[in-house]
C-alpha cells in the first residue's frame, strides 16, 4: 500500500470527480490567489535572457535565495523557488511567474505583489537585467528566445506544433495575469465558470495590452489573446459545454479525460504520453506506462495541462487578461473578486450573459482579442458592456467591506479599470499611438517606460 494517499492507483473516475468536489469551501475560507508573469530582458542591448550564465535566469533565482526562498530543482539546476506561502516558477522563455499566496483580500494581495517586485527587481538590478509586464513580447523573435531546461518543456516543444500554428509563441512570447477563486458548492461553481467564460473577452479588452509583434503593430489589440486560438483546440478555448444542462463536476472530468496527454512525472524524469490517453491510463494501457495506473499527482499534472479561459482545479482560474503594469495587477483580481464574491454582483452578472448564444460567446472571444472595447455587440460596444461589469464589481467589492489600514475598502483596486472604460482606449491603443508618434516606429521605449 503507497504511504502517501496521493500515491494511491486511481482506477475509477468517481474519485477523480471527488477530487475536484472536495474543492468546495464555505464563503468564509474562500481566497484570492493572484498568478502574474513578467519577461526578462537585458537592459544594455534588449535581449532575452538566457538560462546559463553569470547574468542568466538560473541567477536570478539564486538570488532570490537570499529572501527566504528555497530551490526546487531538476537534474541539479534550479527551476523554480519555494516560499512559506507561494511559490516562483520559470515559463517556457524564461518568463518569471509568481504564484502567490490564498489571501483573504485584495489589499494583502497588492501587498505581495508589492514585495515580490522589489525582490526580483533587487536582484535583477545587481545583474544587469530588467523585468517587462506586458501581453506579448513586442521585438523578439521565436528564435531568439531561449529554452529554460525543464523537461515537461521538451515534450510540449515537439507536440504544440502537431496540433496548432501559434503553440510554441504562447509558450515563449506570451505573458499574463490570472486569479484563482473558490466556490461553496457545484451548483456556485457552476455559476461562476459560465459567468467568468462568458465575461472573459471583456478583462481580455480591458486589460489588453500586447499590440506588437516583433517591432510592428499587430493585428490585435490582444495578440497574446489571439495566440490561443490557434495553440491546440484539444484543450484551448470557450467550452460550450460549460453552458449546457448536466455541467458539474463530473462533466467537467469527462472534458479532462478527453484531452489528450503531455506527460508523466516518475522518478525525477518527465516521460512523453504526449497525444496518449488518460482513461487509457487508468485501464493500465498507457503506452508510456504498459500496466500502471495513474495516481492523484498525474491526475494533478494533467489538469495543468488544459488551457480554457476558465479552468477548474479546486478552484477556478480567471485566464484571459495580458499581463501589465504593478496597478493592473492588483486589478484583475479585483475585477473577478468583485464579481464572485458577492452574491447580489454574482446574480446581476449572470442576468447580463444568461440569454448570450454560444455564436455570442465565439464572436466576443475572437473580437476581443482584435478590437477590445470598440467590439459591436447587440447594438452597444463590448466598452459600454464592461462599464457595465465594472459598476457590479464596485458594488460587489464595496459589499465586502475589507478595509486596508486607512479605511478604504478594496473598491479603489479597480481605479485603472474604470479610467481605461472611461476613456474606451486600451493600454494597446496608447501604445500604438506613441509608437506612430513620439516612439518614431520604434518599441524600444516600452523596455523604460513599461518596465517594473
Amino acid at each position: 500500500m503507497p504511504d502517501r494517499p496521493d500515491a494511491e492507483p486511481i482506477t475509477d473516475k468517481r474519485r477523480l470527480v471527488e477530487h475536484l468536489e472536495a474543492g468546495c469551501k464555505p464563503k468564509e475560507a474562500w481566497r484570492i490567489g493572484t498568478e502574474h508573469e513578467k519577461f526578462v530582458f537585458r537592459t544594455d542591448d534588449l535581449s532575452p535572457v538566457p538560462y546559463e550564465g553569470p547574468g542568466g535566469i538560473g541567477a536570478i533565482l539564486e538570488g532570490l535565495e537570499r529572501f527566504g526562498w528555497r530551490p526546487v530543482r531538476e537534474q541539479g539546476r534550479p527551476i523554480a523557488l519555494i516560499g512559506d506561502a507561494g511559490s516562483i516558477t520559470l515559463e517556457p522563455g524564461g518568463q518569471f511567474e509568481l504564484s502567490g499566496a490564498a489571501l483573504e483580500t485584495l489589499h494583502q494581495t497588492c501587498a505581495e505583489v508589492h514585495e515580490h517586485l522589489a525582490q526580483v527587481k533587487e536582484v535583477a538590478g545587481e545583474l544587469d537585467v530588467g523585468l517587462l509586464g506586458i501581453g506579448f513580447n513586442p521585438k523578439w523573435t521565436r528564435a531568439e528566445m531561449p529554452w529554460m531546461p525543464k523537461g515537461r518543456y521538451r515534450i510540449m516543444k515537439a507536440y504544440m506544433p502537431t496540433r496548432g500554428g501559434l503553440g510554441l509563441d504562447m509558450m515563449l512570447r506570451t505573458c499574463t495575469v490570472q486569479v484563482n477563486l473558490d466556490f461553496d458548492s457545484e451548483s456556485d461553481m457552476v455559476r461562476k465558470f459560465r459567468v467568468g467564460l462568458a465575461l472573459q473577452p471583456v478583462a481580455t479588452a480591458l486589460f489588453a495590452n500586447s499590440p506588437f509583434v516583433e517591432g510592428t503593430p499587430a493585428s490585435h489589440l490582444s495578440y497574446r489573446s489571439f495566440i490561443w486560438t490557434d495553440t491546440d483546440p484539444d484543450r484551448c478555448g470557450i467550452l460550450p459545454f460549460v453552458f449546457e444542462d448536466g455541467m458539474g463536476f463530473e462533466r467537467y472530468v469527462d472534458y479532462i479525460l478527453d484531452v489528450p496527454m503531455y506527460f508523466v512525472y516518475r522518478d525525477g524524469r518527465y516521460l512523453d504520453a504526449a497525444g496518449q490517453s488518460f482513461r487509457d491510463f487508468m485501464a493500465g494501457r498507457l503506452p508510456a506506462l504498459p500496466g500502471e495506473a495513474p495516481n492523484l499527482s498525474d491526475w494533478n499534472d494533467h489538469l495543468t495541462t488544459v488551457f480554457p479561459e476558465v479552468r477548474l482545479k479546486r478552484f477556478l482560474e480567471m485566464r484571459g487578461a495580458d499581463a501589465g503594469p504593478w496597478r493592473r495587477i492588483c486589478a484583475l483580481p479585483a475585477f473577478w473578486v468583485g464579481l464572485f464574491y458577492d452574491q447580489g454582483a454574482l446574480d446581476a452578472a449572470w442576468d447580463l450573459v444568461k440569454d448570450w448564444t454560444e455564436e455570442d460567446h465565439a464572436y466576443l472571444r475572437d473580437q476581443a482579442s482584435r478590437r477590445a472595447l470598440g467590439t459591436p455587440f447587440k447594438g452597444t460596444t463590448l466598452g459600454e458592456v464592461a462599464g457595465e461589469v465594472l459598476a457590479l464589481a464596485e458594488a460587489g467589492l464595496k459589499a465586502r467591506d475589507r478595509r486596508d489600514d486607512s479605511g478604504k475598502d478594496e473598491a479603489y483596486h479597480l481605479d485603472t479599470l474604470m479610467e481605461i472604460a472611461k476613456a474606451g482606449r486600451t493600454p494597446a491603443e496608447e501604445m500604438l499611438e506613441a509608437y506612430h508618434g513620439r516612439w518614431r516606429g520604434s518599441v524600444d521605449p516600452i523596455f523604460a517606460e513599461y518596465a517594473y
